[in-house]
């Protein structure tokens, strides 16, 4: 199954249940695999599994939204397809981790309302958190950043 569709609802101003019921239900059912991530090779979609990045691409493209494969620390210091911004929208980037290092960040995506939608390895499928959450978690303490997309790539059909 492939979960991309060109029919999905735009990011724009798009509320944190809109965006929940937009997802077709496979995209929670995807578990968590670390060796499927960006750029890893022979991987078509995110039923199979994938990474936190890998699924957080995945959302994003369904949305619209094509992010080229970039592993946390080269997205972090990305400047031609994102910007860094201080208040997360809906369909941003949100990079965690125990310290302030992008390198080996955790990655979700923003459903607005300080809610996160994300894949993580001790949670094993998709789940949304609050920012709050997320802080009472030593590997995910830390909000690095918020990373939007500015100039997505062209997305494939």
């Amino acid at each position: 199954m492939t979960m991309i569709a060109s029919n999905a609802p735009g990011p724009a101003l798009i509320r944190a249940d809109a965006l929940i019921a937009a997802l077709p239900s496979g995209f929670w059912r995807v578990p968590y695999d670390a060796r499927r991530y960006p750029g890893a090779a022979a991987i078509e979609d995110v039923c199979s599994g994938a990474n936190c990045q890998l699924f957080a691409y995945a959302v994003l493209k369904y949305f619209g939204v094509d992010v080229p494969p970039l592993r946390s620390s080269e997205l972090w210091d990305d400047t031609s397809v994102t910007i860094r911004v201080d208040q997360p929208r809906p369909l941003d980037l949100m990079l965690f981790n125990e310290t302030a290092e992008a390198w080996g960040a955790h990655v979700g995506v923003s459903l607005g309302d300080e809610r996160t939608l994300h894949l993580s390895k001790a949670v094993g499928r998709p789940a949304v958190w609050t920012l709050d959450q997320f802080s009472a978690q030593p590997r995910y303490k830390c909000l690095v950043g918020i990373k939007r997309v500015v100039a997505p790539m062209a997305v494939s059909a």
